[in-house]
């Protein structure tokens, strides 16, 4: 055992954690009430194999077929896990609720934190809103809604907004209740997406009448610019680099864990090994899911052409005793992903918004006494996510930008952790990658200048627009407006946490 760290369940005392935190600048505000499990259970939670591996399934499919499936996953899942392990070991290193973007500002320069908080936030509103917009369609519309005996097709964009609306502002709610409260309710949804995961396998194996063609899991067949599918035409190449945005979609939010390292017991372990867990199942699971899906479908041309509707016509191929609580089971695995992305989407905006970092950062950093949560910012995050909802190709924008935005404001804390390790980064927590720091890091910053590139490729240039529009507009205000002077970012740890406090998490490199 190292010295200065005291055993115990669920980990270190508070107190031990908070001196941590002390010796980073800040105190105590949240309430520290997560285990390592609930610290695992918010970011699987949010990956939710559920959600994205459903619904972004067909964009995969209809872009080079089974291949973007059988051979796309395990790419897209090596990349996200080389990703994760870097910002692990970040994390550990730095556990604070601002997570990546302190990170980018204490291994490079406050410019960079500012910039990388920027990229983060809008991919956490943009994965809240395009989970939402999950829940509601397919799921609510495609499962639950014939249930109650109403017809899909007479569900316009008002009652859409309505119901997204409601979600969203239920999940806030909850959210405001307590972190307890979310906790205990991200715990289930850790099980329940095992579950259903695992039951719905099954299920699509044992009753599908489908001849199993394992071949399918490795055929390159090039759907793009075929009717009902996601991409214009393109060569074989760029069509299989665009279906691994299922596998990027799907595991990503991960940072989810780190967000609530102030609410978690000894922080500096359990953050890092929530992140790298939730990551390693969460690819397993839905690696075995989609492949069976795969392997379960009728005919695959005429699934690229059903689009979103590939999944209701898989669950049509169940009786209907198995396929009502499959549904459900599966519709409230997705309204537990939303409330985890808004727990990690409003920790960032308070983290940021206490470090001045936001317009009205005084209101926006005030912690509700009676629950000890970040109130301004949850229901802040929950408008601003509605409000991402509101137009006609809503999905597929939110779902590339997010995975593009979260994945850029991953990269940039790991760039600058590269180019400050054995320089001014000369201690690091208990979870250290050692001589394969490094390496893994230069993986990591390569594997997301491709996904970029794939992320704004068309049909995603209002990703591109988007993007360009938020340089421009931190550029004004960092250059023009004076946020480079008024900002002062987060509080400098000097000497590498020698000052101040001195405790047994932090051990030389």
């Amino acid at each position: 055992m190292e010295p200065g760290l005291k055993t115990g369940t669920p980990g270190v005392p508070e107190h031990d954690d908070a001196k941590l935190l002390q010796s980073m600048g800040y105190k105590q505000e949240l309430a520290r009430r997560m285990s390592g499990f609930s610290n695992f259970a918010i970011s699987f939670s949010i990956i939710c194999i559920l959600a994205g591996g459903i619904t972004a399934f067909p964009q995969a499919l209809s872009a080079a077929g089974g291949a973007s499936i059988g051979l796309g996953w395990p790419v897209g899942a090596l990349f996200a896990i080389v990703v994760a392990a870097s910002m692990a070991q970040i994390a550990s290193s730095y556990p604070t609720a601002g997570g990546l973007y302190h990170w980018s500002s204490i291994l490079g320069n406050k410019g960079w934190g500012w910039a990388t908080a920027w990229f983060n936030l809008l991919g956490l509103i943009f994965v809240v809103a395009s989970v939402n917009f999950g829940v509601y369609d397919p799921f609510f519309k495609t499962l639950i809604a014939p249930l109650f005996g109403i017809n899909p097709d007479g569900l316009g964009f008002w009652h859409q907004t309505a119901f997204i609306a409601a979600v969203t502002l239920s999940q806030a709610w909850l959210n405001h209740s307590g972190i307890k409260v979310t906790t205990r309710l991200t715990d289930l949804s850790g099980y329940l997406i095992f579950a259903i995961a695992v039951l719905l396998t099954i299920s699509l194996l044992g009753f599908s009448k489908t001849p199993f063609d394992f071949s399918r899991l490795v055929q390159f067949t090039n759907f793009t610019g075929v009717d009902g599918g996601a991409w214009p035409k393109q060569g074989m190449i760029a069509a299989f680099l665009s279906g691994l945005l299922l596998t990027i979609y799907t595991i990503t939010g991960f940072d989810a864990s780190a967000h609530t390292s102030e609410e978690t017991h000894d922080a500096a372990r359990n953050v890092p090994k929530g992140m790298l867990r939730a990551v390693g199942w969460s690819a397993l699971f839905g690696y075995i899911m989609v492949c069976t899906f795969l392997l379960a479908m009728p005919d695959i041309g005429d699934s690229v052409k059903a689009g979103g509707g590939f999944f209701g016509a898989l669950l049509g191929t169940l009786p209907t005793w198995l396929r009502v609580p499959l549904g459900i089971g599966i519709f409230l695995s997705n309204y537990l992903c939303g409330l985890a992305c808004l727990t990690s989407c409003s920790r960032m905006m308070y983290a940021f918004a206490r470090d001045g970092g936001l317009p009205a950062s005084n209101w926006l950093k005030k912690v509700n006494e009676t629950h000890r949560t970040p109130g301004a910012a949850i229901w802040v995050s929950a408008v601003l996510s509605i409000a991402a909802t509101l137009y006609g190709d809503a999905f597929a924008v939110l779902s590339t930008g997010c995975a593009v935005f979260l994945y850029v404001s991953y990269v940039m804390p790991i760039a600058a952790g590269l180019n400050a390790e054995g320089k001014t980064w000369l201690r690091k927590g208990p979870f250290n990658l050692g001589v394969w720091s490094k390496p893994i890091a230069t993986l990591a910053i390569l594997g997301g200048a491709v996904l970029v590139y794939v992320g704004i490729q068309p049909p995603n240039q209002k990703v591109l627009y988007i993007s360009l529009a938020l340089i421009v507009v931190m550029a004004v205000f960092w250059y023009g407006l004076g946020v480079r002077t008024r900002f002062a970012g987060p509080p400098e740890v000097k000497e590498e946490m020698k000052a101040a406090v001195e405790i047994g998490t932090s051990r030389p490199a």
